[in-house]
């Protein structure tokens, strides 16, 4: 058993935070001493870790008590999802510095390239992340048109999915911006919105950060259609939807 202090120390989360996830049904301690001190045992350290993970993706803390309490709550799939965001963010910090070592080096670069700050990949995957729990409408589409499917069905639907990028990994040794990987970009989007929910292009780029950012997507779909597949589908829909936008953004300014 630790004691609240203890717990504070080692996990960097304040008392005065842990309190409050006691006081909101969030992390109730083990047992409290005699004289009222809250303590911890390693189950519940287990579960602050789990609290802790979802607030790296954002989630607000109602959303976490419901996820963590629900007899359905997949530690692993967590667990993964951390690793992928964090994956992203380390590489997110690396860009950053290495842009202020440039600056340092060689001063302003006068070309002002602000790549470096673009968070839309973490933005994305985070979006993604939270979608998968449940709380989004195409989530809830998804479970709404998979409670009529049989065991046979939901495979012959990944059995297509995979055909989708068994084509791409075809076509990986060309430009993911050449029109057979953009061609497949639409299919796969037009597949997911036929069969499983509506697929927007936000949606869709988040599937794509999903798809390269390691884990059993990236695994799968390199196994099934050739190594790096799953980069290059998500550098073809990377492209895709941004010309997306830029083509609405177009229509919505008018021409000329």
């Amino acid at each position: 058993m630790r004691t609240v202090h203890e717990v504070s120390r080692l996990t960097g989360v304040s008392i005065r935070t842990l309190q409050y996830y006691d006081k909101i049904g969030l992390l109730p301690p083990t047992e409290y001493t005699g004289s009222g001190y809250r303590l911890y045992d390693d189950t519940a350290l287990e579960k602050l870790q789990q609290i802790l993970l979802f607030r790296e993706l954002a989630f607000p803390l109602k959303e976490i008590r419901r996820i963590i309490d629900s007899p359905d709550f997949d530690r692993g799939k967590a667990l993964e999802q951390q690793i992928a965001l964090l994956t992203l963010k380390k590489a997110h910090i690396e860009s950053l510095i290495d842009l202020a070592r440039e600056i340092k080096a060689m001063g302003v670069n006068h070309q002002m390239d602000f790549r470096a700050f673009d968070t839309s990949q973490i933005d994305a995957y985070a979006a993604q992340a939270k979608a998968s729990w449940g709380e989004t409408p195409a989530y809830q589409e998804y479970e709404e048109r998979a409670k009529g499917r049989t065991a046979t069905e939901n495979a012959a639907l990944s059995r297509q999915m995979m055909e989708i990028f068994a084509a791409f990994g075809a076509v990986r040794r060309e430009d993911p911006s050449g029109d057979a990987a953009q061609t497949l970009v639409k299919k796969l989007q037009d597949y997911i919105t036929a069969h499983f929910y509506t697929c927007t292009d936000e949606i869709l780029y988040g599937l794509g950060v999903m798809y390269a950012g390691g884990g059993d997507f990236t695994a799968s779909i390199d196994q099934r259609a050739g190594e790096g597949t799953a980069e290059f589908v998500y550098q073809a829909i990377r492209i895709y939807c941004k010309r997306e936008k830029d083509n609405t953004a177009l229509f919505r300014g008018g021409i000329g």
